[in-house]
């Protein structure tokens, strides 16, 4: 089973990067093949046998990943799964690929893999981390729904199958518009503990579009991939949470507009996903109306 891996960077944590790419280097079994994009900004000085792609616009997180994607051949047929890595981040262990290629091999209708993320100095995985909703206990593995963006791994034929990422998000989201659509198809989503990517403690509001983003996503993956009647129920459960959570006036203002934005600008092709899936949601503990 090859595995490749997809590394995009906005150029201005190479340090970070290139520890990044020395832990992949250090992986038990064979080679990964390592592909690394500008995001609209130069690539730092990587090692050899890692290619790298110069992008002249920032074409957001799942645009960059699908360029990533593209350079393994179409839908990323040239290997068999693509591990997607923060920048930031690095792979403490040396068989996580090998775990990777035995969880694939061991179960076909596996199409993707969710790491746990933990902080470098503490060991800390944040609640938000752990993609379900009983998160109390982030070293116990699971079915889940969803995965995080900047650990995870997927089996390329999934790709092929649903479709990339949204490109059009930019930013936020664009995980749980494709593992809806995996879902859909059949294949399962595991949460693997023992798989650890390790990544400073960070707070998703640090990006300054993130409560516009962050809305209007939601409500274009709402359009996109939920059946009419759940629609409103599903934006309605998040604007609850949202007034909830007391952001500030400012932090609520751009929600809004995100929000207002989502309902009036086109969210792509609209493809809702199969009753017997909300149900498998349902089951696997997360409704899609939350």
């Amino acid at each position: 089973m090859k595995i490749g891996a997809v590394v995009i960077t906005m150029g201005n944590r190479p340090d970070e990067l290139r520890a990044l790419l020395d832990s992949v280097v250090r992986q038990e079994g064979d080679r990964i093949e390592v592909v690394v994009v500008g995001n609209g900004a130069p690539v730092p000085e990587v090692p050899a046998g890692v290619r790298t792609v110069e992008l002249p616009e920032n074409l957001g997180i799942p645009g960059g990943r699908n360029v990533g994607i593209e350079a393994f051949g179409p839908s990323g047929s040239d290997v068999d799964v693509l591990l997607f890595l923060d920048d930031d981040g690095l792979l403490p262990l040396t068989d996580t690929a090998e775990l990777c290629r035995r969880a694939f091999e061991s179960d076909p209708r596996l199409g993707i893999v969710s790491f746990r993320i933990a902080d470098p100095d503490t060991g800390v995985t944040q609640r938000r981390h752990v993609p379900r909703l009983r998160a109390s206990d982030p070293l116990r593995s699971s079915r889940v729904t969803t995965f995080l963006g900047g650990a995870n791994a997927v089996r390329t034929r999934v790709i092929a199958e649903v479709g990339p990422l949204p490109g059009r998000f930019f930013y936020a989201h664009e995980e749980t518009d494709l593992a809806w659509r995996a879902l859909d198809a059949g294949w399962m989503i595991d949460y693997r503990a023992d798989m650890v990517l390790n990544h400073p403690t960070t707070a998703p509001s640090r990006h300054a579009v993130y409560h516009r983003m962050v809305a209007r996503n939601r409500v274009w993956l709402a359009r996109r991939n939920l059946p009419a009647l759940l629609i409103p129920v599903y934006l309605g459960v998040w604007l609850l949470l949202t007034l909830l959570r007391r952001p500030s006036v400012p932090a609520l203002k751009a929600w809004f507009g995100g929000f207002r934005e989502g309902w009036t600008t086109p969210c792509g092709t609209r493809r809702p996903m199969k009753w017997r899936t909300v149900w498998r949601l349902t089951r696997l503990g997360r409704p899609p109306v939350i």
